[in-house]
């Protein structure tokens, strides 16, 4: 899945980005890009870009003859390519290096992201009775770390338990996931290097860290992740895996995962197959162990479809397949009783809960507990440190979407409304995770609020909030929040919301940074960030749309933003830019748009198909090439979201929109930076060279075409926070500057 990424940072990333600015200058003038060696006031003198050289390739595709200029480029190993992209790197090194804004960028995002207060921490999870796990984003280390504190929650007690810091001195290791022994004692931790998430498992010791037993190999992987979960007694493990070098072609290699098991102190020469040789060969796997009967639940999609079948190991070691690719089952959890609880979209598109007997697993015979309601449960899937549902010994916790926001609701195991927790206003709810009996941990954030931890006593209905809530080091109390619905093409009411600075007015004369996503059936959520006050300080205003194809609405707002229905999201976002102006949010002018990965699709295609309703435009590890993004090394996964060119009519659609191939000579588009790493597992780079080349032959007009790509980094995941400050310094540099937001120096 393009979207899903280890610790969601690729998110923080583009948050960030969102966020920041510098202090107020009263020069306004902005030096225009001069390529050409003769020096003149108020020009950034480059050397020019790098032409690429066309050799064309032609494809047919049901009758219809396609040209690819820049398929050469596609070749990581060719010599050729690779001079290539430095050029590409040190022309947009000089052009980001002149821009005057960026010193003041540099030193106001370094101060922001570096400050004590930036500490956050994301993924709890208990320890035994008395202990706490989470992964911390420590403002003083380069890497994200795991660590242990008392339930309690209590920052000032914790201790680094598993430090990718420590353990690679270059910083290039970084953690994927956790997953603690139910006894606490141990935890199994996936590690991968330089952003690849191609993750090895190693074991640790409670509290001491000390590693033990072998490291079990290729765990983990880009797009179709990985799990682990503990056998009941804490002997060993069950873990997804993929085929090792020698057992499958090359180009296999990423494909065909397994479940296998692992006994602690025995090689992994010893370990056993489990289950999986006859699924998908995009087959992702989650596990999940019920360590009171010792069931096991494997949890498997097909590819990124959104369709899932779920399998049940019994006791006695025989298997049920009790929901199968079609039956619209999404999601299952173990209960007490020996109950399952599984969430099902069957005539039910935003979803219902249901409940089955585990000892003989039955769709027919299951009992409605929760039934469709106002809000759409969505599968947590994409996100295994963040589960949407937690059924404990008296209480069922549920999230549902409610249009982009999320809300936490409480049931009774018989599915009676109870109360729940105390929550954020226009907020998100995320990180459930049970805290002994029938109490909660869990999350909340909004767009002003950072993420704050809290743990919910079910007896007493008492809210209490953690010391490990996140701090920042600005005051939100002067920005608003506005959600408002803009009109798309075919008359649907697309959901925008819109932060703003106290005193705004709207007179149409403002700057203001756009976001969207709208794929997979991934809701974009209000979520926080420690810098972005600076931007509203600055009269720059902000604004998320909740666009079609995500899952804001359920299963039948993603299906209509996807496959052949995509064009609806590029009309949604379109929508939603133009509302922003029409009702004097901004100026016309002034609009800066952001996306990654899915997202840079969608800033790939408002580029070519409206280039007059964006200013500058920055895009980050995007898909732009959609006739051959299925013949990438993890292309087969996506299939399932954005159809196949071997179908006629889903290839009508993808060449329509595809950004590369719609690019038009003698065009005069805005700016655009495009950012990318070399090591990305789940967007191939070669999507951002081919756009970047097509773009620089069509453009006549003024606007740059700049392509960075970071040769140590991969979609997002593991990476360090120098980078970090150093890639969103530049793209900070590059809306302020084309935006004409005064910084001051």
């Amino acid at each position: 899945m393009l979207n899903r990424l280890s610790g969601r940072i690729l998110g923080l990333l583009l948050a960030s980005v969102l966020l920041a600015a510098c202090g107020a200058s009263s020069d306004t003038s902005k030096p225009a890009v001069r390529h050409d060696s003769t020096a003149a006031t108020g020009i950034i003198t480059v050397t020019p870009p790098p032409s690429a050289k066309i050799e064309v390739v032609e494809d047919v595709y049901h009758g219809v003859t396609v040209a690819d200029p820049y398929r050469w480029l596609e070749d990581w190993q060719d010599p050729e390519v690779r001079a290539w992209s430095d050029a590409q790197n040190a022309y947009t090194r000089q052009v980001l290096a002149r821009l005057p804004e960026r010193p003041a960028v540099h030193a106001r995002i370094s101060e922001i992201l570096r400050s004590p207060q930036s500490a956050v921490y994301t993924a709890l999870r208990r320890a035994g009775p008395d202990g706490l796990l989470a992964i911390k984003q420590d403002p003083a280390k380069q890497q994200a770390l795991l660590v242990l504190m008392g339930a309690d929650g209590n920052p000032a007690g914790e201790r680094a338990l598993v430090d990718p810091n420590a353990l690679d001195p270059t910083h290039g290791t970084s953690i994927d996931w956790y997953e603690p022994s139910h006894d606490g004692s141990m935890v199994a931790v996936s590690l991968s290097a330089r952003g690849s998430e191609s993750g090895d498992v190693h074991v640790f010791r409670v509290p001491t860290g000390e590693r033990m037993d072998v490291i079990t190999e290729r765990v983990n992987g880009g797009t179709a992740g990985g799990d682990l979960a503990w056998f009941p007694d804490d002997s060993g493990f069950y873990y997804t895996r993929y085929p090792r070098p020698g057992e499958r072609a090359d180009e296999d290699l990423p494909f065909y995962q397994q479940v296998w098991r692992h006994v602690l102190g025995t090689p992994t020469s010893e370990d056993a197959y489990v289950l999986g040789d006859y699924f998908p060969r995009v087959a992702e796997i989650r596990l999940r162990v019920d360590p009171v009967t010792g069931r096991l639940l494997v949890w498997v999609q097909d590819g990124d479809s959104g369709r899932f079948e779920l399998y049940l190991r019994q006791p006695e070691g025989q298997w049920n397949r009790f929901a199968g690719f079609n039956d619209g089952a999404v999601e299952a959890v173990f209960g007490p009783d020996d109950a399952l609880y599984v969430i099902s979209r069957n005539d039910a598109p935003r979803g219902r809960l249901l409940r089955l007997d585990a000892s003989d697993p039955d769709l027919a015979a299951a009992e409605v507990v929760v039934p469709e309601s106002d809000g759409a449960i969505a599968h947590s899937f994409p996100y295994r440190h963040s589960p949407g549902l937690v059924v404990t010994g008296e209480r069922i916790y549920l999230v549902l979407q409610v249009g982009g926001p999320s809300e936490l609701r409480v049931y009774s195991l018989d599915g009676e409304p109870l109360d729940a927790p105390e929550q954020l206003p226009v907020a998100a709810v995320d990180g459930l995770a049970p805290a002994g009996g029938s109490d909660l941990y869990f999350s909340s954030q909004s767009y002003v609020a950072m993420t704050q931890w809290y743990r919910f006593d079910a007896t007493e209905g008492n809210t209490t909030r953690l010391g490990i809530s996140s701090e920042s080091p600005v005051d939100y109390s002067d920005v608003g929040v506005l959600r408002e619905f803009a009109t798309s093409r075919d008359g649907t009411r697309v959901p925008v919301n819109i932060l703003v600075p106290e005193g705004f007015k709207k007179d149409g004369t403002h700057a203001i940074l756009v976001t969207g996503y709208g794929a997979y059936g991934i809701s974009s959520p209000p979520s926080p960030s420690m810098t972005r006050h600076i931007l509203f300080e600055h009269g720059m205003l902000f604004a998320e749309a909740n666009i079609r194809g995500g899952g804001e609405y359920g299963e039948t707002w993603h299906r209509q933003g996807n496959l052949t229905n995509k064009q609806n999201v590029f009309d949604d976002f379109a929508a939603v830019i133009r509302y922003l102006v029409e009702e004097g949010y901004a100026s016309p002018d002034r609009v800066a748009i952001i996306g990654g990965s899915n997202g840079g699709l969608l800033m790939g295609a408002t580029l070519v198909q409206n280039p007059d309703l964006v200013t500058a435009v920055v895009s980050a590890v995007g898909i732009y090439d959609m006739l051959r993004f299925e013949v990438d090394p993890n292309g087969e996964f996506n299939i399932p979201e954005f159809g196949t060119v071997k179908d006629p009519e889903q290839f009508r659609v993808l060449y329509a929109y595809s950004p590369y191939h719609n690019a038009t000579d003698g065009a005069n588009y805005p700016p655009i930076l495009m950012t990318t790493g070399a090591n990305d597992p789940r967007v191939n780079p070669a999507h951002s060279r081919k756009f970047a080349a097509r773009l620089q032959a069509a453009q006549t007009g003024e606007g740059v075409v700049l392509l960075r790509t970071s040769a140590e980094t991969g979609h997002g995941g593991g990476t360090p926070l120098d980078e970090i400050v150093e890639l969103l310094t530049d793209i900070y540099a590059f809306i302020f500057h084309y935006l004409e937001v005064p910084v001051a120096e």
